[in-house]
């Protein structure tokens, strides 16, 4: 089918990424994929959750927002929802899954992920910025010598797919998104393991088969953001 912006079903939207946003943020970067913009910031702390205290383990937790002119209609700041706390759970589950908590320390490291326009794919996103943000922040540690090595196990990339009228699209836009019958996002490491499926049959069941050229597709498109990733952070990562 022909995509609103004339790409691929299985191109990528175009990724900017820049380092370093926030004076004050430990790590932060603005991604932009497509139309989709977030603010990602790193902030070490060096609490940790009471059920962590005196065992040597950090933490890495994440939250994420909408701004109120971030979407077509203005929405309600700060409103407590279960999609933003889902949301926020995938991210921080996400980031966790890459980092050695031990190597850490007693501390925290909190991620707040800030939509500042959305146009699909804003949790996804949300996840490749808040790992780079997350990557500068545990560097300036290690640079301080608040750590003695960089506790970064490999890189994180994530994506939605989705099928509209039996095609599979990579990377959906909102148009794309609320008109799908089925979408997907997924996270995986560089090693090429999976970290989260979450998929969901929005106007149609799907098969075996759907399932599988969804996951290829995913992996493809996820490749290809931790090739932008390795090439971004080379001067601090060679995993």
């Amino acid at each position: 089918m022909k995509r609103g912006d004339n790409r691929k079903f299985d191109q990528l939207r175009k990724i900017n990424i820049q380092r370093g946003v926030s004076k004050y943020a430990e790590g932060s970067c603005l991604i932009e994929m497509g139309a989709t913009k977030v603010i990602c910031t790193a902030t070490v702390d060096k609490y940790v959750p009471l059920f962590l205290r005196n065992s040597g383990t950090g933490w890495v937790t994440a939250e994420y927002g909408m701004l109120p002119r971030s979407t077509q209609v203005r929405m309600i700041r700060d409103k407590v929802s279960g999609r933003k706390m889902e949301i926020q759970r995938l991210i921080g589950r996400s980031l966790r899954s890459v980092i050695d908590l031990k190597k850490l320390g007693e501390r925290t490291i909190k991620v707040d992920c800030d939509v500042i326009q959305a146009d699909g794919g804003t949790r996804t996103a949300s996840i490749i910025g808040g790992f780079i943000a997350l990557v500068d922040g545990i560097n300036k540690i290690y640079k301080e010598n608040i750590i003695q090595e960089l506790c970064v196990m490999d890189f994180l990339g994530a994506i939605s797919v989705g099928m509209s009228k039996g095609d599979c699209l990579l990377d959906l836009d909102f148009q794309e998104d609320s008109s799908a019958d089925v979408d997907m996002n997924i996270v995986m490491k560089g090693r090429g393991e999976f970290i989260e499926i979450q998929g969901t049959g929005e106007h149609s069941s799907f098969s075996q088969d759907d399932l599988n050229s969804l996951l290829s597709l995913a992996k493809k498109g996820i490749e290809d953001i931790i090739d932008i990733e390795r090439n971004l952070l080379k001067d601090i990562l060679c995993l």
